[in-house]
């Protein structure tokens, strides 16, 4: 064994100490060894940064479509023909629309359109079979909601093409030469007939934004005072759970409703969109969504441990409230699973009733199924996050 001068020992620790300063990647391994472990005590985050953009990437891929088909439709045949059924029947077994009801009146065929039911309406007159007959031209009304924009020229197109198709075969049909065509349809746009995309996307995007906002509010800011502490001074108090969580969620409940007005106000200002119905019944329908997001972003509090936590399961739900709530796609065209998961979403229920009343003008007979479904949501939201947040505090 051969003896090692401590002159030559000592030599030997400075080249080492040289090899190790000169290394670019001295350190790499114990580096990567306590980022591993902290991402391993952080599952929320591995969650949210892995999980949550496949699940996006699946809901855009599989659930949206842009392609309008299934447009929901009323008919009214007033002439009950056979040539009015045959031209109905056109509409019928046509992939673009979706006979939804069959009416006998025109406060029945309007008021199908504006509580949301149907995004079109087909009027056949009276006297389609007589004038057709006669050698005139026959006409067709074709209502379309236009606030939503893309339904609206979609529905538009295709009515025009089957009432042109319906012409030239009964044109090519007879002998006689004819000077005009024998079916003719007239479109009416409905609500927003300059076809304004603001119109269609500021309501809904307001409902979009009160859903970030309301969760964010009680999530956020609960998850911050256990982060300082003084949650928990609060435990120590006579201050009873349930009495502690409406004392919570009631202030931001306010802001809520003030912010909503102030959205409203510039959206009537700035963008110039009209507010056709009831103001108050759109304040009233609204306060189930405020208290179902409100307790929702409260359920979130109960389990993030951190501010990030918190941000990131509130900006998880944008993701299918966007794409899975009819805000920009229509809910009809998306595959059946999808169409059952936009019914559990709450602002799905809120963009109904805001571009209900906004640009329709519907009232309570219209909407009062979409408020009945936000205040069981709210009723269940509250519950479940009041056992939480007493179990938490308990």
């Amino acid at each position: 064994m051969k003896v090692i001068s401590p002159e030559e020992a000592k030599a030997q620790t400075e080249e080492r100490k040289l090899a190790v300063r000169d290394n670019p990647f001295t350190g790499l391994i114990p580096v990567l060894r306590k980022e591993a472990i902290h991402i391993r005590r952080d599952p929320m985050a591995l969650f949210f940064t892995i999980l949550i953009p496949t699940i996006q990437l699946f809901l855009i891929g599989f659930a949206i479509n842009t392609n309008v088909r299934h447009i929901p439709t009323v008919i009214y045949d007033a002439a009950r023909t056979q040539e009015s059924r045959r031209l109905l029947d056109r509409f019928v077994n046509s992939d673009d629309f979706k006979i939804v009801s069959d009416v006998t009146s025109d406060d029945e065929l309007n008021r199908e359109i504006i509580s949301g039911r149907a995004r079109a309406g087909i009027k056949i007159p009276p006297d389609y079979s007589r004038r057709l007959l006669a050698g005139e031209t026959a006409s067709l009304l074709i209502l379309i909601d236009g606030s939503d924009s893309s339904v609206a020229g979609e529905a538009m197109n295709v009515a025009n093409g089957i009432a042109l198709r319906e012409s030239l075969e009964r044109a090519l049909s007879v002998s006689v030469a004819r000077q005009t065509l024998p079916v003719e349809a007239r479109p009416k746009v409905l609500f927003n007939p300059d076809m304004r995309s603001a119109n269609f996307l500021i309501p809904g995007m307001i409902a979009v934004l009160m859903q970030m906002m309301t969760v964010l509010l009680t999530a956020v800011a609960i998850v911050r005072e256990r982060e300082k502490g003084t949650l928990e001074q609060l435990y120590m108090t006579p201050i009873k759970p349930l009495g502690l969580m409406i004392g919570k969620i009631a202030p931001y409940a306010v802001v809520a409703y003030t912010e909503l007005c102030l959205l409203l106000f510039f959206m009537r200002l700035a963008f110039g969109v009209p507010i056709a119905g009831n103001i108050f019944l759109l304040l009233l329908l609204v306060t189930p969504f405020i208290l179902t997001m409100l307790g929702f972003g409260l359920l979130i509090s109960t389990r993030a441990q951190t501010y990030q936590e918190a941000t990131q399961a509130a900006f998880g739900t944008m993701m299918p409230s966007i794409f899975l709530s009819g805000y920009i796609f229509p809910i009809d065209t998306m595959p059946q699973f999808f169409q059952w998961v936009s019914k559990i979403i709450p602002t799905t229920y809120l963009i109904q009733i805001f571009r209900g009343i906004i640009l329709r003008g519907a009232e309570l007979q219209d909407l009062w199924k979409q408020g009945l479904i936000l205040t069981v949501m709210s009723v269940w939201m509250i519950t479940i996050a009041a056992m939480r947040f007493r179990k938490k505090t308990g």
